[in-house]
């Protein structure tokens, strides 16, 4: 399940490659604004699941000309994927783990957002060109 969860957030970075560097940024910040609200309709922790919503829509907004906010944003998650795995619903109802996944996941993809969010694809065309 760890290297699985791993390969996920590779893959999520290796994907947003694709995406031109004009919107990377402003993509990412709605997809980390986007996980903020991933347990609100159904997490188990009531009124915290709105506070905790509130807390990633700031941080996600601050994300949107900054990628230590985007960072800040998955980090927060990843935290509260903890939370669920230890008090709460999984992420994903019909899976048990899923929440612990995420958790694994996620600081893949802030330590990538806080190297500033860069195309992988174009970090080993410039190694490949140096060789």
């Amino acid at each position: 399940m760890i290297v699985v969860a791993l390969l996920i957030g590779a893959a999520y970075v290796l994907v947003n490659s694709f995406v031109p560097e004009a919107h990377r940024r402003r993509f990412n910040a709605l997809m980390v604004g986007g996980a903020g609200a991933a347990y609100l309709s159904g997490g188990g922790l009531g009124i915290w699941e709105f506070v905790f919503t509130a807390a990633a829509t700031y941080v996600a907004y601050r994300g949107l000309e900054s990628w230590t906010f985007i960072g800040i944003g998955w980090l927060m998650h990843t935290a509260w994927d903890v939370v669920h795995h230890l008090r709460g619903e999984p992420i994903v109802p019909f899976a048990e783990h899923s929440s612990y996944g995420c958790a694994i996941c996620d600081p893949v993809i802030a330590i990538w957002c806080f190297t500033g969010g860069r195309s992988v694809l174009d970090l080993v065309r410039k190694r490949l060109v140096k060789a």
